[in-house]
């Protein structure tokens, strides 16, 4: 049996080469993806493992709790705990960290690397180690700062340029005296990072004479356990931690290793699809080589095979497959791994450098899910085989499915449905992520329904496509009648193009619909023309709110202060507004009161006012980050949205009670409204910063929907690999289907159809069939976002279902296309077939 298995894929070579295509492209997608994120990791790795190369022992300040109701707060690492740490008997030095953000805008003006790539730190003494200088010579004074030879690089910066950057509030225009190299992760994902001398660092950082850590280097001979040891000693333990260098390494590992698993995870689900699309071609190629060799099966029970033996055969035939689809796979893996990597650099996310890494469990997981996929697959087509009675087979009876396992196909598909269709339903009633589960149990029990029920839907869909065939004639009645001869093999064929289209519409359908949401809540809720953010999100200087008031042009001003604070008990996070301006600036829908900010007046949103049983009139007491109790009186009780929500409180309020200030954003009306010259005069009075961004709500949804759009372009192209795993599937079945109807093709042509309508007929059965698939895929992609919808739209008051019917119309065509594309082999194949052959054909 052995024997005759390997006969049968050395006799079937061709039938089973688009079987072995598509398991290679699920495997080559699951070892490029381990391939990818292990080298990846590995580097990320090796890289941070370099940036502790001169910490042996770093000390870190401890949490200091609040008296009473003071807000607790980080000890301070002094000039002093950097001495003292010199001085232990075991260190050889010991160096005083400060880093922040810090923009530096390249020659155009523009910010170097996204906002928290931005970084600025201190060059320790004339000759820092951590930080090797390649030309030029240490920093001195706030006039002078060092950039890496990566941005100087990219940028085109040397030695004695003078540049613009700024770190929270006006821009700074220092001289470039050096250029040092670093292992700074930032900077190789495209990032900056510009030094300052220490005393500069500290005042420009916020944090005058304080470091954020104490970097302790041991002399030669002292273990790194032996210097925190004394370094414990020496220390007040009640201001200092101690970890060591290996300790800092392994634990940049593990979260460098976490992050990965988010990615990998991410990939890999994509990979799995493709491999499920895949096992339709498996499980549909098995069944028409089985069906093509009834007799051969039947003679070998004849003679004395077992039904074990013959299931096995045909999962030995499986095996062999899924191995050399492994082996082609893992290669292949190997170069979408280095394929990736080259692709990151080309979308200015640069990786570190590092081999690829091929572990031994790659190798496993590639030959695991290559050949394990391909026997799954094959094992019903074998078992159906073996159940055949050699009488039965001979005669060809088990040709057609019986009415009892037609029922019974579509009683359980029409339950699946019902199931999954009632789960997504209730999930859609349900609250945030509470239905995010359900609704994907609900999702996969409907596929599933729909996938059995396919036979069934083909035959009225594809009787619904009978005028439009009946114009291409007897090619297109022979086409619409091939189409539903076998409606299990059309369902397969179809089912894999249907899976992929019902998630990329699906997808499509959320992103419109968040896009038109968010312009929506954006311009129901903000009245004011701009709003100006840090780049990296941080705070912003309170100057910039007090420069914007300077502007001529300027009608009205309010800070987004956000502050924490004691509330009757709870934790909650106040908004500092202007009082006098705010109403000016947004429009919140009141529900109760009036909305009134100002001295001890506050207003709060619905859930926060539900929460805490308030309403329009009710009093509550604040405790402030200083320890001081203020009792505050609600005014009004608003709609909040996504953008805002919280309690607001006026800032002369709230800024008393602050030891330092700050604004996450800052909303500004102009005279003469939104315009390009207004844009640039706002942008030109804050010096133009490049750490700030001065943005209309246009901007604003601009921004979101470059983010929508560049997930879902990704998502695009990983279920790419599903839609051409689908079409490998069409042509594989048409191929098929064409050698199985050899003998009818022959007297089709006997009888007058010329080569031309031979073609026209295969080409109509796989357009048929692929508009079919994406048909159902579209029905499905459709529910499926309308129902994620119902569950945001729990959570998003401004959510609306927006219909993407352009996109959708494409989709169409696009099937259209791969159906047409499809059946241009299996088509040619069948035009050029022998007549007199094809007759004699069994």
């Amino acid at each position: 049996m052995f024997r005759t298995a390997l006969r049968n894929v050395l006799a079937h070579k061709a039938r089973l080469l688009m079987t072995v295509l598509a398991v290679m492209l699920g495997v080559a997608f699951v070892s490029g993806t381990l391939v990818f994120t292990n080298s990846l990791s590995q580097a990320l790795q090796k890289q941070s493992a370099k940036g502790f190369d001169h910490v042996d022992v770093a000390v870190t300040a401890q949490w200091k709790e609040g008296e009473g109701d003071k807000a607790g707060e980080y000890q301070e690492l002094t000039r002093e705990l950097v001495d003292a740490s010199a001085a232990v008997p075991g260190a050889a030095q010991a160096i005083g960290n400060v880093q922040g953000f810090t923009a530096l805008a390249d020659k155009d003006g523009k910010l170097i690397g996204d906002g928290f790539q931005s970084q600025g730190g201190n060059y320790w003494g004339a000759e820092d180690p951590r930080y090797p200088l390649v030309s030029g010579r240490a920093p001195k004074g706030e006039g002078e700062i060092l950039i890496d030879s990566e941005t100087a690089k990219r940028t085109g910066y040397k030695v004695g340029d003078t540049v613009r950057m700024s770190i929270a509030g006006p821009v700074l225009e220092p001289e470039i005296t050096g250029v040092f190299t670093t292992d700074d992760g930032n900077v190789a994902a495209g990032g900056s990072l510009t030094l300052f001398d220490t005393p500069t660092a500290q005042k420009l950082l916020g944090k005058a004479g304080t470091f954020d850590e104490i970097a302790v280097k041991a002399k030669d001979g002292v273990s790194e356990t032996e210097l925190r040891d004394q370094l414990e000693k020496a220390l007040p333990s009640d201001v200092v931690e101690t970890t060591t260098g290996t300790q800092l390494a392994d634990d940049q590992a593990e979260s460098i290793a976490a992050s990965m698993s988010g990615l990998k995870q991410g990939l890999l689900v994509f990979a799995g699809i493709s491999l499920f699309v895949g096992t339709f071609i498996i499980a549909n190629t098995f069944t028409m080589l089985v069906a093509q060799r009834t007799k051969e099966l039947a003679l070998m029970r004849a003679v004395g095979a077992s039904r074990r033996q013959v299931t096995r055969s045909v999962l030995i035939e499986a095996f062999v497959v899924g191995a050399v689809a492994a082996v082609v796979g893992l290669v292949a893996g190997v170069g979408i791994g280095r394929g990736l990597r080259s692709l990151m650099g080309t979308l200015d996310a640069p990786m570190p450098d590092g081999p690829l890494v091929i572990t031994p469990g790659t190798v496993a997981s590639a030959f695991a899910v290559g050949i394990l996929v391909t026997m799954l697959a094959a094992w019903l087509p074998g078992r159906r085989a073996a159940k055949i009675p050699p009488v039965a087979a001979m005669s060809a009876v088990h040709a057609q499915a019986t009415t009892k396992s037609l029922v019974l196909r579509n009683t359980l598909g029409a339950l699946f449905s019902a199931a999954g269709l009632a789960v997504v339903l209730v999930a859609t009633t349900m609250e945030g992520s509470d239905g995010q589960a359900p609704m994907g149990f609900g999702a996969v029990l409907l596929i599933i329904g729909v996938f059995i029920l396919t036979p069934l839907l083909s035959r009225p869909l594809i009787a619904a496509a009978a005028p439009v065939l009946r114009g291409f004639g007897v090619s297109g009645k022979l086409a619409r009648q091939n189409s539903v001869r076998n409606p299990r093999r059309t369902a397969a064929t179809a089912s894999a193009l249907m899976i992929g289209l019902t998630l990329i519409t699906g997808m499509t359908v959320m992103a419109g619909s968040l896009q038109k949401s968010i312009d929506k809540m954006a311009a129901s809720a903000i009245e004011a023309d701009y709003m100006v953010s840090m780049a990296n999100g941080l705070p912003l200087s309170q100057d910039v709110e007090k420069q914007l008031r300077k502007s001529d042009d300027v009608t009205a001003v309010s800070p987004m202060r956000n502050a924490y604070a004691r509330v009757d008990g709870g934790h909650e996070s106040l908004t500092g507004v202007n009082g006098a301006t705010i109403e000016e600036l947004t429009e919140f829908p009141v529900t109760q009161g009036t909305f009134e900010v100002g001295g001890t007046r506050a207003v709060v949103d619905e859930g926060t006012a539900k929460s805490y049983g308030w309403k329009a009139g009710s009093d509550f007491t604040v405790t402030y980050q200083d320890g001081d109790k203020r009792k505050l009186t609600i005014t009004g009780v608003y709609e909040a949205n996504e953008m805002m929500r919280g309690i607001m409180v006026d800032t002369a309020a709230l800024d008393p009670h602050e030891s330092d200030p700050a604004d996450m954003m800052v909303m500004v009306k102009t005279a003469a409204g939104t315009s390009d010259a207004a844009k640039d005069a706002l942008e030109k009075s804050l010096g133009s910063n490049p750490a700030i961004k001065v943005q209309d709500k246009q901007d604003l949804s601009n921004e979101i929907a470059r983010m929508f759009t560049l997930i879902l372009n990704l998502v695009y192209g990983l279920l790419a690999m599903a839609v051409i795993v689908a079409v490998l599937g069409v042509i594989n079945t048409l191929a098929m289907s064409v050698f199985e109807r050899s003998q009818e093709i022959g007297m089709l042509r006997a009888i007058g159809l010329d080569r031309r309508g031979v073609k026209r007929m295969v080409r109509l059965e796989s357009l048929v069939i692929s508009l079919f698939g994406a048909v159902l895929g579209l029905g499905l992609g459709v529910f499926f976002g309308w129902a994620a919808g119902e569950l945001l739209g729990s959570r998003m008051a401004t959510y609306e279902l927006v219909l993407p019917w352009a996109r959708m119309g494409v989709f169409l065509l696009l099937a259209a296309v791969v159906g047409v594309l499809a059946a241009l082999w299996p088509a040619r194949r069948a035009a050029r077939l022998n007549m007199l052959q094809a007759i004699k054909a069994e």
